[in-house]
This record gives C-alpha cells, sequence and structure tokens, in this order.
C-alpha cells in the first residue's frame, strides 16, 4: 500500500539527520513506498472548511548536507492526503494550539498523528497527571505558598516551566534554597504560565529513561545520563544517550497507560521514567528513536508505519 504522506515541520534543511526522529520517519516512510511532502505551519490556511498548505514535494537520503531533494513550491489540500505527521517542535504554545484546530478539521479522514484533538488536550506535563500512583509528588501552581508548603513537606524539588522541552529551565532547589523565590519571580515576569514542582529523584544520576510506544505498546528505550554535575539528562542540553532494556516496572507503567493511549488515537508517543517514576507523557513530537535504533537495531518508526498502513487499509 502506498500512501500520501504530508509532513508538517520545522524547516527539513536545517535538521539533523543524525538524531531526528522526524527524519527517520520519513527515511522509513519513503523505504515503504510511501511519498512526501513538506510544509510548515505558518503556511496552513482554513478556507470554508477545507485546509491548504503551501509546501514542497520531497525525496530524502541520509547523506549530511544533501538529505533532501525539494520540488518546486507548491499549494495542496491536506484532505487529498493519507496521512498527516505533525513534528513541528514545541513550545506548546497558542501557535502550536492553532495549528491542531486546523488538522482536526481533517482528521479522521486523512490520519493525522497524532490526534490533534488530544494532543491538545493532553499537554505532556498535565497528561500524566491521570497517573498519579505512577508518578513522583507532583505541584502544578501559580501560587508560591503553595510550592513553599510543598517543598517543606518534601524536601528537595525540582522546578520546571509548565510548557518548557528539551529540559530548558528545570533546576533542583534543596530544602533550604534561598533562590527558590527570586527564581519564581524570573518565572511570573517571562509568561503566565503556572510551574510544576517535583519532589527530587536522586535516581536521576543514573539517568532519565525514554520509552518509546507505538499506539500502546512499548518498542524499546534507552537511558540518557545526565552530565557530570547535572541534573537535566535531556540530549539537548547534554545528556548522553546508551542502551537500557525495559524493566519490570517499566512495563508495568507501559500497561497502564497504554490503553489510554491508544484510545486517544496517540500513535508514536515517548515517556520519560526516572527510577520507578513516570515524569513525563510526549505527544507532541517525541524524539529517542534515532539512539534506539542505533543501539537495538529496533526501529520504532517502522512499527508506526506498520501500525499506521493497517489504520488507513482499514479506513
Amino acid at each position: 500500500m502506498s500512501l500520501k504522506v504530508a509532513v508538517q515541520m520545522d524547516p527539513i534543511e536545517g535538521i539533523n539527520i543524525e538524531a531526528d526522529t522526524t527524519f527517520l520517519m520519513m527515511e522509513t516512510a519513503q523505504a515503504r513506498g510511501h511519498s512526501l511532502f513538506v510544509y510548515l505551519t505558518n503556511s496552513l490556511s482554513l478556507e470554508d472548511g477545507r485546509v491548504f498548505a503551501r509546501g514542497r514535494d520531497v525525496a530524502v537520503q541520509r547523506v549530511k548536507g544533501d538529505h533532501a531533494q525539494l520540488g518546486d513550491l507548491r499549494k495542496v489540500e491536506l484532505s487529498d492526503f493519507d496521512v498527516v505527521l505533525m513534528r513541528q517542535d514545541p513550545p506548546f504554545d497558542m501557535h502550536y494550539i492553532d495549528a491542531t484546530f486546523f488538522l482536526e478539521a481533517i482528521h479522521p479522514k486523512t490520519l493525522v498523528v497524532n490526534n490533534p484533538a488530544e494532543v491538545r488536550s493532553a499537554p505532556e506535563k498535565i497528561f500524566v497527571t491521570k497517573f498519579p500512583h505512577l508518578q513522583p509528588p507532583t505541584l502544578i501552581t501559580w501560587d508560591r505558598e503553595a510550592i513553599r508548603e510543598f517543598r517543606a513537606k518534601h524536601g528537595d524539588v525540582v522546578l520546571k516551566p509548565l510548557n518548557g522541552r528539551g529540559g530548558s529551565g528545570v533546576t533542583r532547589h534543596l530544602v533550604d534554597d534561598p533562590n527558590l523565590d527570586a527564581l519564581l519571580e524570573i518565572h511570573a515576569e517571562l509568561g503566565r504560565e503556572p510551574v510544576i514542582v517535583q519532589k527530587f529523584l536522586p535516581s536521576v544520576t543514573k539517568g532519565d529513561k525514554r520509552i518509546l510506544i507505538v499506539d500502546g505498546e512499548p518498542v524499546g528505550a534507552i537511558n540518557r545520563v545526565p552530565a557530570k554535575g547535572q541534573i537535566r539528562s535531556n540530549m539537548a542540553v547534554g545528556g548522553l544517550p546508551e542502551p537500557v532494556e525495559l524493566s519490570a516496572r517499566d512495563r508495568e507503567i507501559c500497561a497502564a497507560i497504554g490503553p489510554e493511549l491508544k484510545a486517544r488515537g496517540l500513535i508514536f508517543v515517548g515517556i520519560d521514567v526516572i527510577g520507578e517514576s513516570l515524569t513525563e507523557i510526549n505527544v507532541t513530537s517525541p524524539t529517542g528513536a534515532v539512539a534506539l535504533k542505533r543501539f537495538t537495531g529496533i526501529d520504532a518508526t517502522d512499527v508506526m508505519w506498520q501500525r499506521i498502513e493497517g489504520l488507513r487499509a482499514g479506513a
């Protein structure tokens, strides 16, 4: 089965093909006989209930500096495609949210991965709170007094911006850290969003596991180890990936959340596990597939395309 695939992404010219999961998705799709078209969110238009985009047909190849052969710019109607991959990077701001409304107009006749309505209603650091028995103690709030009370109760804490990405803005605060109030003031000056406060997990020094889940089923995992003296393990801020096996606890977590992911049409998901605790459910543009394939030979994107082809065959 040959599918027409449109990819909503950041500029393909600037991606790092050695680490980019979206590129691997496209490379795998092409190898399976599917055609590819790329466009940016700012080219979207909604006219009389129909969704259009301006972009280019593309062929990809794993050649550094020459990885994308692009056709001429043209306008397309997205309902003419079988699949749209929503793969632009966060931040999960109003620009991102508006794009989900556009894509919701064509889904599920055109299969959007992930389901745009569910991406909108499942922000990764809030969606995970549906599973409090799997999380470390967690508070999301604007209220500074609630944060002081939480730290007094739990000791060392980690502070995160609610809609941050890639480990940006994540800080650790000891129980007697005098800088917490000042940092909360900076957060308030930068935006109106609440912050997340979580009990610090010492096991983060051993790594933050990224588990890739396709249509509710775990495919494989990598471990991301923080650089020496750091608590942030995201590869974007210097974390080093290493191979790792799924533990019994990892499988327990996946079994608990998998049915919910499947029911919501969240086909390609990356979850983060520190020690025994689930910390995030990433549904916007999850990464980690390249490292997983390099370490284990498991291609989560190939598993994804097999599932998509099955869904399209039954449509």
